[in-house]
């Protein structure tokens, strides 16, 4: 997607616009927050500003051509650091100092600027976010921070304050299905499907288009689905531990049971097809619409919101799915 400059970039078009605004008007600000959630874009805006700013040509789009956007393009940009971390969950402070503060001081090698771009930027801790902070309020002029976070609010006030904050929104389902379609060759009752699970997030509908991982979880949802209300407990306890094998992918089951059921109470409420995610299982929704009340699916859409929630705070995943999977029986 890089090798076409912005003109690559699916949606975010207030965002492109702010910052070649800043580029032309050379009021570049020394420190960035995007923020959005993971898959949004905001890795790809970044890089391809960084790679901009760099740009032998000085224009508002990078060039791709020259020395510096060929090293940028191959992620061997001297200039161009991204900060990395060992722990999967935190970005302590001597990686700061190491990769960030220690090293502002020394001119960049090639190009105008000097761009740290720190990824998962929330992982900072405390101490972390303090020292980095120094560097934010007198950075030497080449410098350009940019942190990538899908919690702005993980970041701390004095931080924020100093930071230009662009949020990345949803782009909208039309760009996302043509996106899906035209690009990447999916037929369209796929696109349908994923267009709905990837809810405006570009990185998101890629990844379960093309990744054979997403069709198998997407299977194996769609099989507990339909057979719920006929399995017996012994069987819904199998299901769960085989997700329980799959926590990372949690969140993906969860949310093609939301959409689900709101296939379901859609067709219970307005007996058409055409809305629907998952036309092809209309006898299955049928069947359910059937033998549901609204009140019932609504506290199954609940108390799937509600594991989601219970997920993200680490409460016991077994304790969490059974309750789940006995309001959907009871329902």
């Amino acid at each position: 997607m890089q090798e076409k400059g912005f003109d690559g970039v699916i949606g975010h078009e207030e965002i492109i616009l702010h910052l070649q605004n800043a580029i032309a008007t050379d009021k570049v600000s020394h420190s960035y927050i995007f923020g959005g959630e993971a898959g949004s874009g905001k890795k790809l805006l970044a890089s391809l500003f960084a790679m901009t700013l760099q740009c032998e040509e000085q224009g508002l789009d990078p060039c791709l051509k020259c020395d510096s956007c060929k090293k940028a393009l191959s992620k061997n940009h001297p200039d161009i650091i991204n900060v990395i971390h060992e722990k999967p969950n935190t970005i302590s402070v001597d990686e700061i100092r190491s990769q960030v503060v220690n090293d502002v001081g020394i001119k960049p090698y090639s190009g105008k600027y000097k761009i740290y771009i720190i990824s998962e930027a929330e992982k900072m801790n405390p101490q972390a976010q303090n020292a980095l902070l120094k560097t934010i309020e007198e950075p030497p002029e080449y410098v350009i921070i940019i942190l990538l976070t899908n919690n702005v609010e993980g970041m701390l006030p004095t931080i924020q304050s100093r930071c230009v904050i662009l949020n990345f929104k949803a782009v909208c389902d039309n760009l996302v299905r043509e996106y899906l379609m035209e690009r990447l060759h999916i037929p369209d009752y796929q696109a349908d499907v994923t267009v709905s699970f990837a809810q405006g997030n570009i990185g998101k509908a890629e990844k379960a288009a093309t990744s054979e991982e997403f069709s198998a979880i997407s299977e194996n949802a769609l099989q507990i689905l339909k057979y719920v209300h006929d399995m017996e407990l012994y069987e819904l306890v199998d299901a769960i531990r085989s997700m329980s094998n799959e926590k990372q992918n949690v969140n993906d089951y969860l949310d093609l049971f939301l959409l689900w059921y709101r296939d379901v109470l859609l067709f219970k409420a307005t007996r058409e097809i055409d809305n629907l995610v998952f036309k092809s299982e209309i006898n299955y929704i049928k069947e359910q619409a059937m033998v549901s009340s609204y009140e019932g699916l609504e506290k199954i859409i609940k108390a799937i919101e509600k594991a989601k929630v219970r997920l993200g705070a680490n409460v016991n995943f077994d304790l969490t799915m059974e309750l789940l999977f006995l309001t959907i029986r009871e329902n």
